[in-house]
């Protein structure tokens, strides 16, 4: 299984609550430059809209800039696939606003390319300064365990 596209951020600015596996609409174009590692995560966020779920901002570059078409857009909007059960939770947590769903990573899982989603709570400051304090220690405590 190879990962594609990951958003780091997601672990430090948000706690996540649930994960969800999503299958992603592509354009031919669009997966081969998904495999080819040309897709960015960095801003992107899912809405549901319609019994429909969309993955917003997600930055497919082109694979071929001259080859490809001339409305082409990178920033598309991108259907998830997800089952009705699935979406009926997500359309709920949607309606509570201190919740928000993000992606997480993408990658391939057979020949198919998937989307992990989260539903996710964002983080106060307070629990950001936790969160590095305990990333220093730990790496204060490998360093030890590394010259001993």
């Amino acid at each position: 299984m190879a990962h594609y596209a990951e958003n780091k951020k997601i672990y430090f600015n948000y706690e996540i609550l649930e994960k969800y596996e999503a299958g992603i609409e592509l354009l031919g174009v669009e997966v081969k430059s998904v495999r080819n590692g040309r897709m960015s995560l960095e801003g992107a966020f899912i809405i549901v809209r319609g019994g429909e779920v969309f993955l917003i901002n997600a930055n497919v570059e082109s694979y071929q800039v001259n080859n490809m078409p001339k409305d082409y857009d990178s920033l598309r909007n991108k259907k998830l696939l997800l089952t009705k059960k699935e979406i009926g939770k997500l359309t709920d947590s949607e309606k509570n606003k201190s919740l928000t769903i993000v992606p997480v990573s993408v990658y391939n899982k057979g020949r198919k390319i998937k989307v992990e989603i989260a539903l996710v709570k964002g983080k106060r400051k307070l629990d950001k300064r936790e969160t590095i304090k305990r990333r220093e220690i730990d790496r204060e405590i490998r360093r030890e365990i590394k010259t001993n």
